[in-house]
């Protein structure tokens, strides 16, 4: 591992650890203490903070704050006034939360985060209202940053827009499964709805509720959405090469659910059809001597290295938009969490 690489997984570790320490004090277990159990299951299971991370390195670098002494809590803004970035940064994640409930369900996806899915862990029921609650908290913190009101009503309307087209992302990947041709282009549109839209609000939502000009809130919004292309485009990799206790979920499902991913696009132009690679339709009936011969395949026709090429071309991308930062630390943090995204084993 590089001295590069580290330091980023050491600032991913350190951001990560202060989001975990507040959310305990923002989400609370209280009354019913049955579904805030639920909300907070997948939370307290781990998880990277990727997105969190994203929008306090943008905070930071804005004002060009040191982290180690940075008050989260009590963050500057660009004209003098403070904001709570924490709560804005936990808005962010619970969201991602309650998306992952959501898509376990749909899915029926035994595990998440390597422990077994909330409705499976709870029951269907407890498992929708976990997820609403989370949905409908999100917007509860991020109107207690307590920054200025018309940048609040920004940010809240920019987050509610975002929860409109992961849901529009969804559905599209729903679709998908039924069609038997699906272009490289659509699926590139799905995973900025449901996927890169997130990592767009975190990366702008900051620079609103800091009172950045224009310019810079749609750079950083559009860095969001490539590396968070990039970063679906990967785990569509993962999915293939990761094995299953490192993954925190069944390896191949996708290949299994006829998942249309960019691999099995390419793969389907080259005359290559999912179908003939995989002979089940269950996910826990695949073996893992099925998984690597699709893989094999895969690689065999060009389809994985091709995918990789358009991950890696979308973080070149996304790294330009990070000009309209100051140069320091924090925006050099942001650099490297975009190349760590098609990077991470896991």
């Amino acid at each position: 591992m590089s001295e590069r690489h580290q330091q980023v997984e050491d600032a991913i570790v350190a951001r990560r650890d202060r989001v975990n320490d507040a959310l305990p004090e923002d989400l609370p277990v209280q009354k019913p203490d049955h579904l805030y159990e639920a909300s907070r299951y997948l939370l307290d299971a781990g998880g990277k903070r990727l997105r969190p991370t994203v929008l306090l390195l943008v905070a930071e670098s804005l004002l060009d704050v040191d982290p180690l002494t940075a008050d989260y809590r009590d963050f500057p803004t660009l004209d003098g006034g403070q904001a709570d970035m924490m709560s804005a940064a936990l808005a962010i994640e619970v969201i991602q939360t309650f998306t992952l409930i959501h898509d376990d369900i749909m899915d029926d996806d035994a595990l998440r985060r390597g422990v077994p899915a909330v409705h499976k862990e709870y029951d269907l029921s407890t498992a929708i209202l976990a997820g609403d609650t989370l949905y409908s908290k999100a917007f509860e913190f991020l109107l207690d940053t307590g920054a200025a009101p018309e940048r609040t009503v920004d940010a809240n309307k920019r987050l509610a827009t975002t929860c409109t087209r992961i849901c529009e992302g969804q559905s599209l990947d729903i679709e998908f499964e039924q069609r038997d041709v699906v272009t490289p282009e659509e699926y590139l549109e799905m995973v900025e709805l449901k996927t890169a839209v997130l990592y767009g609000a975190a990366a702008s939502i900051p620079a609103t509720l800091l009172g950045a000009d224009e310019e810079t809130v749609d750079a950083l919004y559009n860095y969001g959405l490539d590396v968070g292309r990039a970063f679906q485009i990967q785990d569509d990799l993962l999915d293939l090469t990761t094995p299953s206790e490192k993954l925190g979920k069944q390896r191949g499902s996708d290949l299994v659910e006829n998942k249309q991913t960019l691999v099995t696009l390419h793969a389907r132009q080259q005359g290559v059809d999912v179908g003939d690679l995989i002979d089940t339709d269950s996910v826990e009936a695949v073996s893992e001597a099925e998984i690597d011969a699709a893989v094999k395949r895969l690689r065999e026709v060009g389809s994985i290295e091709y995918a990789r090429q358009t991950g890696q071309d979308l973080i070149a991308s996304g790294k330009q938009n990070l000009e309209v930062l100051p140069d320091n630390e924090s925006r050099y943090l942001l650099e490297g969490i975009a190349n760590y995204l098609v990077e991470r084993d896991y």
